[in-house]
């Protein structure tokens, strides 16, 4: 425990956060008893970490030649259903998130709406993609039907959410003022809430796209459709060369996507 030395030569120390030593021993001695028993339900395989090594090995040596050309149909074909899937997503997802966002704001809708439509945010935003993907392969079957539907229903809890909580902070004179007017809800919303959270709403959706272009890539895994799909299929046949040409297709598709969506926001706001 930290020490320093008064004026008038007597040790100083910070309290203990837990006054009661029993406690605080207790505390300490019970958390390493239980990291303990964490590790040992772990199944450590000294041969099994090896094997994972020089996988690892050879998956790294990959990337020093990766090989484009032998399934380069495949991955065009991958990567070209990837944007489609997260372009047709997050157009999707935009238009089912306005209403919601709308509905979600408390400054501008009664109560049993707002509360309707937070409720509809807090399901979406409850379980990550991944989840959803399998339960939309379950309903639906493998391919990228499951994965738009995936990647929408993340969408409209994306959108919804923040699109709420621009509009709750938008300057209520402007609102006011086209009240007083006598508009309508519809004419208020027109001519004082769109026109303040308009840029938001594209850098937004921008923002969203580059989202739906990464997770597009991870859904196929689980049988979504995408690129995931080639590089799962080539990861099980040992296929490193091909593997690793798609990881670095996919690097360098959302590094273009990152930096094309964060110009143009730049641009818009």
């Amino acid at each position: 425990m930290a020490q320093a030395t008064t004026l008038s030569g007597r040790k100083w120390s910070p309290p203990p956060l837990i006054k009661n030593p029993w406690v605080r021993w207790g505390l300490i001695v019970g958390g390493i008893l239980y990291l303990i028993f964490a590790l040992s339900t772990l199944n450590f395989d000294a041969a099994r970490v090896s094997r994972g090594l020089e996988r690892s090995g050879r998956l790294l040596l990959a990337f020093l030649q990766p090989d484009f050309t032998t399934r380069g149909n495949l991955i065009f074909t991958g990567m070209m259903e990837s944007v489609t899937m997260a372009a047709i997503s997050t157009v999707a997802g935009f238009i089912v998130a306005v209403p919601v966002g709308f509905g979600a704001a408390r400054n501008l809708v009664p109560v049993p709406v707002y509360l309707f439509c937070r409720g509809l945010i807090a399901l979406s935003r409850t379980f990550q993609e991944v989840i959803i993907a399998i339960l939309f392969v379950v309903m639906f079957g493998f391919g990228p039907f499951a994965g738009v539907l995936t990647l929408t229903f993340g969408s409209v809890g994306f959108f919804s959410k923040l699109l709420a909580e621009d509009i709750e902070e938008i300057d209520a004179v402007q609102v006011e003022a086209i009240r007083s007017t006598g508009a309508s809800w519809l004419q208020m919303v027109s001519y004082a809430v769109v026109p303040q959270v308009l840029p938001r709403m594209i850098g937004l959706t921008l923002y969203r796209f580059d989202i739906n272009i990464r997770e597009a890539a991870i859904l196929g895994i689980v049988g979504a459709g995408g690129i995931g799909s080639t590089l799962n299929t080539s990861l099980r046949r040992y296929d490193y060369d091909t593997a690793s040409a798609i990881i670095l297709m996919i690097i360098a598709l959302v590094m273009v996507v990152e930096l094309s969506s964060g110009w143009i926001r730049k641009r818009v706001q």
